[in-house]
């Protein structure tokens, strides 16, 4: 089928996540048709480097043989087994002993998803069983973090803290309650530990304010990725646990984007010393070879929800939870992570970083910032200032286009930020490249007929 075939069929039929419907009628899709590495391949024959790991997924890159032969050899074995009815199958079996093993303390129960939006809703409903277990019915708020993303189901939207995800959707709902965020960058308050220090001193009086004996949970990205890759000051997720602790209040990391590699750990919450009481994965987990996503459980949550249910079942699960296809994928992706993958990826993050700190001099560029492969560059047209550039100028849509052109695929978010999240398997030349074709984009951005006199 011809490219443009396939481009008016999707027009007319495929409603793509989080698009402007009428804007990609008009734009059109860029259709991918190959990948190897860290590259993929367009419909046009161009290569790009992927600098996004398709959607912060494919930590491990694309094109491992052993991934698919393993998928292969799990669909002739065994295509699907259902978890309902006491019933399983070696590989999620296999892959939730080896994640309990490699999670931080005693994150020793697993259920799994589809993905992590669906993981983020399973953990409301197991947070609101076990508080009802405990006797306390009454433990049913929820706090969440500004700028932050949980996903985008119902649920799971309301505990987002991004306008796009809320507008028209009728949520967050009355029991979801948010926090500011520590946007070092753009945060009033100066220096990290005074940053730490009001974060403690506005949970606290979040929690207080609801009531104690009302708040079930507290939800945080060790690092917050859809909101502009905000790095917290180092010790201001272990402040918040500690808080979280002193209340009884359970804490939620969403390691969705973190997991895996992506910021040196095989999670994030080893950079941070501290041990949730729930943990979402999803994403790196089977490198988008295949849908996947988990709930780690601290002992005690499960004891207390096992317990509470007694000789009942309790009433959650999916379809396609514990995928055997999608496991026998993610113990490959593992194998292939520990087999050499997150040791490169340690050291192509470190020279991620400091090629992206090269471009703090571009006069576009506010600010950098990031953890191993997991990055961001804020645009400004006024440093001093910290002015953003004009929404007019439509940063999401322009800069992606350019960053494309120039071979590289970057995520744009449409405040003017460029994240990056690369492969792991990512060569010196290609982490280069990324900062090579970035500062080009930022060029050629400069010369912009609307953005002259503006920039300072």
């Amino acid at each position: 089928m011809l490219t443009n075939s396939l481009a008016e069929l999707d027009r007319r039929h495929l409603i793509h996540p989080v698009s402007s419907f009428r804007g990609h009628e008009a734009r059109g899709v860029r259709v991918l048709t190959g990948g190897k590495g860290a590259t993929v391949t367009d419909a046009e024959g161009r290569s790009l480097i992927d600098g996004f790991a398709g959607l912060w997924c494919v930590n491990a890159g694309y094109g491992h043989e052993s991934i698919v032969q393993a998928a292969a050899d799990q669909m002739r074995r065994l295509p699907y087994a259902t978890g309902y009815f006491d019933l399983g199958a070696e590989a999620p079996i296999r892959l939730a002993a080896a994640l309990a093993e490699r999670s931080p303390g005693d994150l020793d129960h697993v259920y799994f998803t589809l993905g992590g939006s669906d993981a983020v809703d399973s953990t409301i409903r197991f947070i609101r069983y076990y508080w009802h277990s405990k006797g306390q019915p009454g433990r049913d708020q929820f706090i969440s973090v500004a700028s932050g993303y949980h996903g985008s189901t119902t649920m799971g939207a309301g505990l987002t803290a991004l306008p796009g995800f809320h507008d028209g959707f009728g949520v967050p709902y009355d029991w979801q309650h948010k926090i500011a965020s520590h946007y070092v960058y753009r945060n009033a308050v100066q220096g990290d530990q005074a940053i730490i220090d009001a974060s403690v001193a506005e949970l606290r009086a979040k929690i207080e304010g609801l009531g104690p004996e009302r708040v079930a949970a507290f939800y945080v990205e060790p690092i917050q990725g859809s909101g502009g890759v905000l790095v917290p000051p180092k010790g201001w997720v272990k402040a918040m646990r500690d808080l979280c602790a002193e209340y009884g209040v359970l804490f939620v990391a969403d390691e969705v984007i973190t997991g895996f590699g992506r910021t040196g750990p095989l999670f994030a919450c080893e950079d941070e010393g501290i041990v949730p009481d729930l943990m979402t994965v999803a994403k790196g987990l089977t490198s988008g070879y295949a849908p996947m996503g988990a709930v780690l459980m601290r002992d005690h949550v499960y004891q207390t929800i096992a317990d509470g249910a007694g000789a009942k079942a309790v009433g959650h699960g999916f379809t396609y939870s514990a995928h055997p296809v999608s496991a026998a994928v993610a113990l490959e992706v593992l194998a292939l992570y520990e087999g050499g993958l997150l040791e490169n990826g340690r050291r192509a993050g470190a020279r991620l970083q400091a090629g992206l700190e090269t471009l703090r001099d571009h006069p576009l560029v506010g600010d950098v910032r990031g953890r191993g492969m997991l990055a961001a560059v804020e645009l400004v047209t006024d440093k001093a200032a910290k002015t953003p550039l004009p929404a007019a100028l439509q940063p999401a849509t322009r800069l992606f286009d350019r960053a494309w052109e120039h071979g590289l695929v970057v995520r744009s978010f449409p405040q003017g930020i460029f994240g990056y999240a690369p492969p792991l398997c990512c060569t010196e030349e290609e982490i280069d490249q990324i900062v090579a074709r970035t500062r080009a984009v930022l060029d050629l951005t400069l010369e912009d007929p609307e953005l002259r006199g503006m920039v300072r």
